[in-house]
């Protein structure tokens, strides 16, 4: 194998898994995204450019916000669907995710990206009851559209922490996405999650590029919910504590809506 080329490999995956990755991947620099490049894949293997880190940058950080932006704006067909040409099982990291489409994003976001999670936390005991009935209520709300807006479907990373943001000395890279047609604010507010380096910056390129609501911050704590949901199935109660956190934040904002 060549040094400039990193392999993932695991034996037992999903057939699909490394499929998915590598489609996403495609999906998004199509798009525009600034994303690693794709040397080949199979069944139990993905090969990659090899990115060597460097330190962020404010030119960097500008520059991924426009790149970033332009993705979102080249859009999906529908909120939860997979990336074009694709039909197989995605993931968000090893975990399966929905491709059921919805023409609404707060039914497929309650729906598609949160409950599901919820179940697994409750069932492996990292959310109490209580808490999950609190989720469940704000998950409601959303699915009846209570922060449906008139954004469009966005071309999404869908799990864009900042540990799938890779600086390099020629930008920022994206890797290991969960690509889907989702809302735009839930990439930042990913990146806003896990304390994103330069994220104010980033910001600034983005809103260059595209315009984003003043009071997009506010929402944080709704597009929170499905990582945190995510966390909370398989990564222990404290995640179960975090996301009934963002749940009551919600909550806030119902009664300000």
């Amino acid at each position: 194998m060549s040094a400039d080329t990193f392999t993932k490999t695991d034996p037992s995956a999903h057939p699909d898994f490394f499929t998915a990755e590598a489609t996403g991947l495609a999906w998004l620099r199509d798009g525009g995204g600034n994303v690693v490049d794709v040397r080949g894949f199979g069944p139990t293997h993905i090969d990659l450019a090899r990115l060597v880190p460097s330190s962020p940058t404010q030119d960097a950080a500008l520059r991924f916000g426009a790149e970033l932006a332009a993705m979102h704006a080249a859009g999906a067909r529908q909120f939860g669907c997979p990336p074009d040409g694709f039909d197989g099982q995605m993931f968000i990291g090893s975990r399966p995710m929905s491709s059921t489409e919805h023409a609404s994003w707060g039914s497929f976001y309650a729906y598609e990206r949160v409950l599901p999670y919820l179940s697994v936390a409750v069932a492996n005991g990292n959310i109490s009851e209580s808490g999950a009935a609190e989720v469940e209520r704000v998950c409601a709300a959303i699915a009846d559209g209570v922060f449906d807006d008139d954004e469009p479907p966005s071309r999404i990373h869908g799990d864009l922490w900042t540990g799938n943001l890779v600086w390099t000395a020629s930008g920022a890279v994206m890797i290991d996405p969960a690509a889907h047609g989702g809302h735009r604010e839930t990439d930042l507010a990913m990146l806003a999650l896990f304390g994103c380096p330069l994220l104010s910056d980033i910001l600034v390129g983005y809103r260059d590029a595209h315009e984003l609501s003043e009071d997009w911050e506010l929402r944080i704590p709704l597009h929170e919910l499905h990582p945190l949901a995510v966390h909370a199935a398989g990564h222990g109660p404290s995640y179960g504590v975090e996301l009934v956190r963002a749940a009551r934040s919600v909550s806030g904002l119902l009664s300000i809506e």
